[in-house]
């Protein structure tokens, strides 16, 4: 039991400890909100008219500003990379800590809904308050222009009304826009709604500068309830504060329990809190987007352009001051098929001395991979690598980045599995591009590589690099450094590498899927009293067994550590 909460702790610890930071501030800050409108002095006139509306509806709008402010942060994708950096984050939990910002993000977005739909229905009902409630006492306190107005006219007349039903049609655009099955039907979809933000930011600052809620400046010369003197009966709602005309000044002075106005009550309008929070954030946000299209405004050179089996392309490309390490990715921008559309690739090769060019491989599936194909292989069937000197005229390509990943831990633990899904392989191919350069200057001594793929083609994709690496270790007298599992899913047409050169892999072709509770139980044997770290880029399936295994794992003293990639 102590090592199954050892493992849990490993995983899940810092991600549950962050989300009860943030629930703890929300709901702070959502108290705070309503103590205050409920009960501050400032407030008390407009929290007769208009109650527990008034509260919820600030209250909600407090944990509104703090989300939005926050829901750009994870999105800062330069600044994430540069902190997870060994150098300026030197903590691997608080590292993979940062792995988790587009979970964030996401559960920003989604708290923005909530409390969206929790402030429009308490801003409704505001808006049935001022006009049935309306104030004969205070003309400066009041929305509507008479008793009585219809509730929709305040909606749709007012500034806050009508930024206000934009800023819902917007959210619902984006959250709708944002589930699953929209983006994996169609990315673009996705990609335009959410970029919408801007708009729903521009707005936002228009809709709080509307002012309709107004607060009491002169609370010491005007005590919230006092007693105004010669005062008509003109409505019901102060009617609790009208004294009768028989009473003197001096009278009512020498009563105790009665506070005399000294002068009328004034109002003034709230000054926007929402730049406050947004502000910062928002630069923030919008001088890295800056830096990132300064970086990405020159197109790359392409250097060669390979078809590999089972629709799959590799870019060769040359970038001048390109750096990146492995596991990070880049986004990829071709104005050829679409000038708005960045689709993000891991790099399979990265830039190193001795040869500066970067690769990425691209599975052809969906309409921007498809448009992309046709313009890397006009009416070609065949593989084409061409000297830079003499290739042809591809394209126009931009590429952003690059961004950190998850995978770029491979090399901080002593032992690394990585299980990849078909193309999910990308991330770990550059890391055995790594260690074909050398592998002694890393922490990393024993990495296990599972890859699963449907058809015995797509092991082609990067089977000379595995057979490049195994032959380097042995040659080295390292042959326990590498473990290499590949697992043919499709069983109807049994196959094997016919090929001389690939008789390491052969010897490591299984055909089934992989028993993940059997590897496992495996790796903890060989491994004893040691953190394994686990990284996933594969099928939701197989990630979410992987990571229930992570946390439970009960043997052999072995801790492993789950690592997903997510493109954020």
């Amino acid at each position: 039991m102590g090592l199954v909460l050892r493992s849990w702790a490993a995983n899940e610890a810092a991600k549950h400890c962050a989300v009860v930071v943030w629930v703890a501030v929300s709901a702070w800050l959502f108290w705070r909100t309503f103590r205050l409108f409920s009960s501050g002095p400032q407030y008390y006139y407009l929290h007769q008219m208009l109650g527990l509306g008034l509260c919820i509806s600030r209250a909600s709008a407090s944990v509104l500003n703090l989300n939005c402010s926050l829901v750009l942060l994870p999105m800062c994708r330069s600044i994430l990379t540069v902190l997870r950096g060994t150098q300026q984050v030197n903590s691997r939990k608080a590292r993979r800590l940062l792995d988790k910002s587009k979970t964030f993000h996401v559960v920003c977005g989604v708290s923005i809904c909530v409390f969206s739909v929790v402030h429009v229905c308490a801003h409704l009902v505001n808006a049935v308050s001022f006009s049935v409630r309306y104030s004969d006492d205070f003309p400066a306190l009041n929305v509507a222009q008479h008793r009585g107005q219809d509730p929709r006219i305040l909606i749709l007349t007012t500034v806050p009304g009508i930024t206000g039903v934009i800023l819902v049609l917007i959210l619902f655009l984006m959250f709708t826009a944002s589930s699953y099955s929209i983006r994996v039907c169609n990315y673009e979809i996705f990609w335009y709604t959410h970029n919408l933000f801007i708009l729903f930011y521009i707005i936002l600052m228009l809709h709080v500068v509307g002012g309709a809620l107004k607060y009491q400046t002169n609370v010491d010369t005007h005590p919230p309830g006092c007693i105004r003197t010669n005062q008509t009966n003109s409505s019901s709602y102060t009617s609790s504060n009208q004294v009768p005309e028989t009473q003197t000044k001096a009278e009512l002075k020498e009563m105790p329990h009665i506070t005399v106005c000294k002068e009328d009550a004034h109002f003034q309008h709230h000054f926007p809190q929402t730049w406050l929070w947004v502000t910062a954030p928002l630069c923030l946000y919008c001088a890295e987007r800056l830096y990132r299209y300064i970086r990405g405004s020159a197109p790359v050179t392409v250097v060669s352009v390979i078809r590999h089996p089972c629709d799959v392309i590799e870019l060769r490309m040359l970038k001048s001051g390109f750096k990146a390490r492995p596991g990070q990715y880049i986004l990829l921008n071709c104005p050829s098929v679409s000038s708005f559309e960045n689709h993000a690739f891991t790099l399979t090769a990265c830039p190193t001395q001795n040869k500066e060019t970067f690769g990425i491989h691209i599975r052809v599936l969906g309409d921007w991979t498809e448009c992309l194909s046709e313009l890397l292989f006009p009416a070609l069937n065949h593989s084409e690598i061409l000297p830079i000197m003499h290739q042809r005229t591809y394209p126009k390509l931009y590429v952003d980045g690059p961004f950190g990943t998850p995978s770029e831990e491979v090399f901080n633990y002593e032992v690394s599995v990585c299980v990849a899904g078909g193309i999910g392989v990308t991330p770990f191919a550059c890391v055995l591009h790594t260690l074909l350069g050398g592998w002694s200057q890393y922490r990393l001594r024993r990495l296990y590589v599972v890859w699963v793929c449907r058809e015995l083609q797509c092991f082609y994709w990067f089977a000379n690099l595995l057979c490049d690496l195994h032959h380097k270790l042995w040659e080295e007298n390292r042959p326990d450094y590498l473990n290499i599992r590949l697992y043919l899913t499709n069983t109807q047409q049994l196959q094997s590498f016919s090929e001389e050169r690939f008789r390491p892999l052969s010897s490591r072709l299984l055909i089934g899927r992989p028993r993940w509770k059997d590897i496992f139980g495996e790796i903890g044997q060989s491994n004893q009293h040691k953190k394994v770290g686990v990284f996933c880029c594969g099928p939701k399936s197989v990630s979410r067994e992987l990571h229930k295994l992570c946390n439970s794992f009960s043997a052999s003293g072995t801790v492993f550590e789950y690592n997903k990639e997510s493109f954020s």
